[in-house]
């Protein structure tokens, strides 16, 4: 077992943001890593997997530090899940749509710690990338987040080292990321170099200034981790002109829970009616379609909303998963 990594240096010292596809161009099931958002706060580390290792330690009966060729070692799981990014921290409320529907494998996490031995009082998960440098005028030592030790019990969080069956790309976390399926993609550190064991949150930039989110009628706040529902319309694309007759609208929807209905409205929000939804298969998105038959000429505002099993819904306006909307006229 290694030792594990100092600082590294950075390729990129900036941030990087990528948004490769808009909705209308969300047209295939699985998202093609070329074609995968990238979002690096500080800018990309250059790590080499022969210098790279993993140190686990905190509130852990024996701490650990993992070779990249010890990691291959383990057993491997893979998943099909969505991957979302949370939007800036700098605007939270602004719906950005960086949505992708990716296959992902490596270990898993909760099998790997009950190796390691979790003491009693552990709560919370720490996660440091390689990463670093100044976001928002501060200087960080390490890209650190920040996720609840209760959210192994639902499964599937790995440390990732495969996206789409190939080797991680560097913008994406090389040699290994964590993952954390139906959680924003903040949370799934890329360039992962230590997993550290607490009985409390995280102390970091990411974890008490930005990716925080208000609780309505109070002054509390509560973290960004779980997905919201969210839908959007792949056709009709915004400003398509449309003949009349039956018109197939299709989209995606999604959440940290399955999606239990999607609603499509097309008097934009005065009245709602119920789409045809597949299933949720391991974390995927899901399609939605819906047939509108009664379009008359002029423009018509298309809105789709969706609801998941715990009940939450899209809200109109205000928030990173904002009712998604286009416009069409109909000819």
């Amino acid at each position: 077992m290694g030792d594990s990594m100092s600082k590294v240096a950075m390729k990129s010292g900036k941030m990087v943001r990528k948004q490769k596809l808009m909705p209308p161009q969300m047209t295939e099931r699985f998202t093609q890593t070329s074609d995968l958002f990238v979002l690096a706060h500080m800018g990309i580390p250059a790590v080499s997997a022969d210098d790279w290792s993993l140190q686990i330690d905190g509130l852990v009966e024996t701490p650990l530090n993992l070779t990249f060729e010890d990691l291959q070692k383990l057993p491997k799981r893979e998943i099909v899940t969505i991957h979302q990014c949370a939007g800036s921290p700098l605007n939270p409320t602004a719906p950005t749509r960086r949505i992708a529907n990716v296959r992902w494998a490596g270990v898993d996490l909760r099998e790997l710690l009950s190796e390691v031995g979790i003491k009693p009082g552990a709560t919370h998960l720490w996660a440091y990338g390689l990463d670093h440098g100044e976001f928002a005028g501060e200087a960080q030592e390490a890209y650190l987040k920040d996720s609840p030790l209760s959210r192994l019990d639902g499964g599937d969080v790995l440390i990732a080292y495969e996206l789409n069956g190939e080797p991680l790309p560097v913008e994406h976390g090389f040699p290994a990321r964590l993952l954390v399926p139906g959680y924003f993609g903040t949370n799934s550190v890329k360039w992962l170099s230590r997993l550290h064991l607490a009985d409390h949150r995280a102390t970091s930039l990411f974890t008490s200034r930005f990716y925080n989110d208000d609780v309505p009628g109070s002054d509390d706040t509560r973290p960004v981790w779980e997905i919201a529902p969210e839908s959007v319309f792949v056709s009709p694309a915004p400003d398509a002109q449309l003949t009349r007759g039956p018109q197939e609208i299709w989209g995606w929807a999604w959440s940290a829970s399955a999606v239990q209905s999607v609603e499509v409205s097309t008097d934009g929000g005065v009245t709602w009616n119920e789409a045809e939804l597949e299933p949720r298969v391991q974390r995927t998105w899901q399609k939605f379609s819906f047939s509108w038959t009664d379009g008359k000429s002029g423009a018509h505002e298309l809105l789709c909303r969706a609801t998941d099993s715990a009940g939450n819904t899209q809200p109109l306006t205000g928030a990173r998963n904002a009712v998604y909307g286009v416009t069409v006229t109909v000819n």
